[in-house]
């Protein structure tokens, strides 16, 4: 029998939100004390793939890690009524379920982190609310992403989540553990219909957040940038036109790194992220 000290640190709840409107039954996990360390996962996953940063004690020592899955995806429920209706994310419905979660648990000045199209909309909470949390952590981000959105993401012919799984697997550096990236695999596998290409529409359709990062103020946020060498969906190119658009933003081009950081190599990821920590909250 296990004893419960051979339990991971890390508590998982469930918590109803309102969000524009409509009631949304969130999970949520979190580990450590701190700082508010809000987590934010990429289109058609979830939040466990923070699971190794939730694991460090290094980083929980400091920060109380939050990580929610969005409405719709992994352990989260979508509003009564969905199947009436196609799934799409926008800014607007984004960055309204973020500030949701955020003014539902409480937290004060919290970092906010996200990777991918979480490395996108990170960028517009801080151009809304950047005297209301102490900084960002943006892994793979973009300010404009056009040209991934395609019809084939949801078409009854084809299994959507072995399409979203094996296309996003792709996006890992060849580096990367292959355990480590078959396991980022089975999470975008297990996605609901419809749902990573409705994350897509966001990502490439409808955000643009060109103009919007320009009003990013790096004295009042703290604004910290980590791409992954090998990103092709969000190259270091996209990610160096977002820092220079910010002055005092810290861009890093992570070596041997591709597009999931946190979950596909966590061991080689875990000095950037300690130093990007350091940078925005230290």
């Amino acid at each position: 029998m296990s004893d419960v000290s051979d339990f991971e640190p890390i508590i998982g709840r469930y918590l109803t939100v309102d969000i524009e409107g409509a009631a949304y039954r969130i999970h949520v996990e979190e580990a450590g004390q701190g700082v508010p360390l809000l987590c934010l996962h990429t289109a058609g996953a979830d939040s466990r793939q923070y699971r190794h940063v939730l694991n460090d004690r290094d980083v929980t020592d400091k920060f109380r890690v939050i990580a929610f899955d969005l409405p719709y995806h992994g352990r989260s429920t979508p509003a009564d009524g969905w199947w009436l209706k196609k799934y799409r994310l926008t800014t607007d419905s984004y960055l309204a379920m973020i500030r949701a979660v955020w003014l539902r648990l409480g937290l004060d000045k919290p970092v906010v982190m996200g990777c991918s199209m979480g490395g996108a909309i990170v960028l517009k909470v801080a151009a809304e609310y950047q005297d209301e949390i102490t900084g960002i952590v943006g892994l793979e981000s973009s300010a404009y992403a056009p040209g991934r959105y395609n019809e084939l993401l949801h078409h009854p012919a084809i299994h959507g989540g072995e399409l979203a799984a094996s296309y996003t697997y792709g996006l890992n550096a060849p580096s990367s553990p292959e355990e480590s990236r078959r396991e980022n695999w089975w999470y975008y596998s297990q996605g609901g219909p419809g749902v990573y290409q409705g994350d897509v529409h966001f990502y490439s359709n409808d955000w643009d957040g060109r103009e919007d990062i320009k009003r990013i103020d790096t004295n009042r946020c703290k604004v910290a940038f980590l791409t992954g060498e090998y990103d092709y969906s969000c190259t270091p190119a996209m990610s160096e036109q977002v820092a220079a658009s910010i002055p005092g933003s810290r861009l890093t081009i992570m070596k041997g790194m591709g597009h999931f950081p946190m979950i596909e190599n966590y061991p080689d990821f875990r000095p950037y992220l300690l130093q990007a920590l350091d940078h925005v909250a230290g």
